[in-house]
Order: structure tokens, then sequence, then C-alpha cells
């Protein structure tokens, strides 16, 4: 993917969206002193390079009874049969990311589970079902200190 160069006025764009992704383009506009149209004009090039994924509704996990998130490091059996394997993951819905890793472990992911019981089926009854899965560890998040999107005011301009 190519790195697209930003000026302040898209970053500023950039961070009003990050925390309000609903915030209305005429307010951004009067935030960066610039016409409304402008506005439109530089989110519609943010979105089309790549920089803007889209905007989404962030639901709590915990609001819906999902008392567990857990980090699971995956070791593959065959490296060469990480798109199978990856698949057959995507098809764990309690799986929410997935990402190739350097280290001991091919995979890592993130899940949501309700409590323990349910965490320890959809390991032993799920992941561990999946021809491509050697071996697994799991690491149960205490409770998340943090969330943020990636930080803007550090890229040039």
């Amino acid at each position: 993917m190519n790195k697209i160069s930003i000026d302040a006025i898209d970053r500023k764009i950039l961070k009003f969206l990050i925390k309000n992704a609903r915030m209305p383009f005429l307010e951004i506009a009067r935030e960066c002193g610039i016409s409304g149209a402008a506005i439109h004009q530089r989110i519609k090039k943010l979105n089309d390079s790549g920089v803007i994924l889209g905007s989404r509704l962030m639901v709590d996990p915990r609001s819906l009874g999902f008392d567990v998130c857990a980090f699971i490091g995956i070791r593959l059996r065959d490296p060469m049969q990480n798109a199978e394997t990856v698949e057959q993951l995507r098809q764990v819905s309690e799986i929410v990311e997935c990402h190739y890793v350097t280290g001991e472990y091919n995979l890592l992911i993130k899940l949501y589970c309700i409590d323990n019981q349910h965490l320890m089926t959809t390991i032993f009854d799920r992941i561990l079902r999946i021809k491509g899965v050697s071996t697994t560890q799991t690491y149960i998040s205490m409770n998340e200190v943090f969330q943020r999107q990636v930080y803007v005011d550090c890229l040039k301009d």
C-alpha cells in the first residue's frame, strides 16, 4: 500500500473524525476554518486513497454479556496452509481480530466470550479442531485499559 502525504488540515480532520465519526462536516469545516465543500473534497480524497477505511459503530462487548476477552497465540502445523486455517478461524464468530505475527506463534487472535466455560468450549471444540492449528497459548485480558486509533499528530506534512 502506498503511503499518502497529508497536511495539517487533513490531520485536524482525521482527529475530529477519530474522536467522533458522526461529527457534521460543516462543524469540521468551521473548526478547520475552510469551506464545507473543501471538507467534503478532503474527506473524499482520504477515503479514496485508503486513509479512511470507513466509519463504524463501536459496541461494548461487556454490555452484551461478553465478559471474557482473550488473546490466543496460534502455532500452525504447516504455514503453507495458513490461508485455509485463517478462513476456518474467520468462521468462529467469537474471534474479532486475527493477525499474522512474528515470534513463537504464527497468528494472534482476539476473541470475546460470555464466560470462562464459553472460552474453554470455543478453544477446545472450535479452534483446536481446525486442521491447521498445532498449538495455542491463551492470555485472558483482566481489563482493557485503553483503546485508540492511530496517533495522527506525529505525521509530517
